[in-house]
């Protein structure tokens, strides 16, 4: 991942398209390594979440273009990388294990639902209600992870009286939860190995959330 790593970290400093163009053979190189891992580590998470077998690259991964028509940054291309592994792609609006490659900022792996759909999301809260015990011990059960509270509501959302054991959860969001990952296990040999021990560590938390957005779905039919 070095060759991954200095690119981003170089396209940080230039990013513009008259840098990146010179230099689009780096950028084919990092990006053809990065995908690479990506297609090892979509293989790694189907021998344990079958749901997400068969997928391909362009089901999980992202463009290095960034869409900047309604943003203030202008700048043309993303400085990380990024795989999603979800059942039926990144599109699909499925829970699913998100790998996140940033030298600049901090890499990271997140594993879970980020901006559900309203009609997933309470089903995700009335799951909260019928089994959050199972889901604080799923969470619990993985190797480091912790949840992400950033997007939450300052109270509990319509229909979900505040009194509830699992109050901070109902006002979540986002329903995720992150780890972070060093400079020095993107740079080691371990880094395959140790992303998917950990993700499979999160499958049951993501395998609840699951059912809930299939739920959903079925209502919407």
């Amino acid at each position: 991942m070095k060759e991954v790593v200095d690119f981003l970290r170089r396209l940080k400093e230039n990013n513009n398209r008259e840098w990146f163009n010179a230099h689009k053979a780096e950028y084919r190189r990092a990006d053809s390594t990065f995908k690479e891992f990506a297609a090892a580590l979509i293989d790694g998470i189907s021998s344990f979440d079958g749901s997400v077998g068969g997928l391909t690259l362009a089901d999980c991964t992202y463009r290095i273009y960034r869409d900047t028509r309604f943003s203030p940054d202008k700048s043309p291309y993303k400085t990380h990388m990024g795989v999603f592994v979800a059942p039926h792609g990144k599109k699909a609006g499925y829970a699913g294990y998100y790998f996140h490659l940033d030298p600049n900022e901090g890499s990271m792996m997140y594993a879970g639902l980020y901006m559900p759909e309203p009609i997933v999301l309470r089903s995700v809260r009335e799951e909260i209600i019928d089994n959050g015990d199972g889901l604080v011990a799923a969470i619990k059960a993985t190797n480091g992870f912790s949840l992400c509270t950033d997007n939450a509501l300052k109270r509990n959302p319509k229909d979900f009286p505040a009194g509830h054991k699992y109050d901070e959860l109902l006002r979540l969001k986002d329903f995720g939860i992150e780890k972070g990952v060093s400079e020095r296990l993107l740079l080691s040999d371990r880094l395959l190995k140790q992303t998917l021990d950990d993700f499979k560590s999160t499958y049951p938390l993501v395998s609840a959330l699951n059912r809930a957005v299939q739920y959903a779905y079925e209502e919407m039919m």
